[in-house]
């Protein structure tokens, strides 16, 4: 069985990181196989850091810590480019519901270079959605996704994704991006290098805590998104350069 590397970014989540932990730990040893937890910590302020110290004795989980908030773009980045599994998942600190979708998305790493975990696929189950107004704000960003960077897939920022290692190395090691809207970038990334990008149908429930707050996301998202098609452009270009 392949190796697996669960990447998981998280920012003040002192009253959840051991239970986030726990959970993946459990299922990974119910999976089998060789596995790791690379939990990036964004510069947290509370005792986040502190309460994995004890989980920390268990070799197969690493705690990387940022030295200032960089975003969730750079966390997840760092994460998966220091991962060592054959396999890398990125993992949102609430995805442990998903997790029961890990087998599927592993059986079509099989004929696939990247599985997105998706929340409006076939074969979805959502629990608990999100909240009506930044559902609709989610469908602007798809189009926006769309039209910016060529976008296939109907749901991009699912935080719930599977990669092959070369193909997490590719896309990640290019990637610039480090807020919200890395997603797109990294998925157009890795289509550029040649990897088959799938869907995957998920066990998905929202968190209601969750503290993104869409208003302060959306200049900033568009303004990655914007530099992100400007860099793809440059790399077409380049490649075709390239070949002549």
């Amino acid at each position: 069985m392949s190796t697996l590397s669960v990447v998981i970014p998280v920012f003040n989540e002192e009253r959840q990181i051991e239970r986030i932990v726990g959970v993946v730990t459990e299922r990974l040893s119910a999976r089998g196989g060789e596995w790791e937890i690379v939990v990036v910590d964004n510069a947290s302020t509370d005792q986040t850091a502190a309460l994995l110290e004890s989980l920390l004795a268990d070799p197969r989980i690493r705690l990387l810590r940022n030295d200032r908030n960089r975003g969730k773009g750079y966390s997840v980045r760092r994460g998966m480019l220091q991962a060592t599994g054959a396999r890398r998942l990125m993992c949102d600190a609430d995805c442990g519901p998903s997790l029961e979708s890990l087998d599927a998305m592993e059986a079509l790493l099989d004929r696939a270079d990247v599985v997105a975990g998706s929340r409006n696929s076939d074969g979805a189950t959502v629990t608990r959605y999100q909240p009506v107004y930044r559902r609709a704000v989610s469908i602007v960003f798809i189009l926006l996704c769309r039209w910016l960077m060529s976008e296939p897939l109907s749901d991009v920022f699912c935080g719930f994704k599977l990669f092959t290692a070369q193909a997490a190395q590719d896309a990640f090691g290019e990637a610039r991006t480090d807020g919200w809207a890395f997603d797109a970038e990294v998925l157009a990334l890795a289509r550029a290098a040649g990897y088959r990008v799938v869907p995957c149908g998920i066990v998905w429930c929202n968190r209601p805590e969750s503290r993104l707050s869409i208003p302060r996301a959306i200049v900033p998202a568009l303004r990655d998104l914007r530099r992100a098609r400007a860099r793809l452009r440059t790399r077409r270009v380049g490649d075709i350069a390239a070949r002549q």
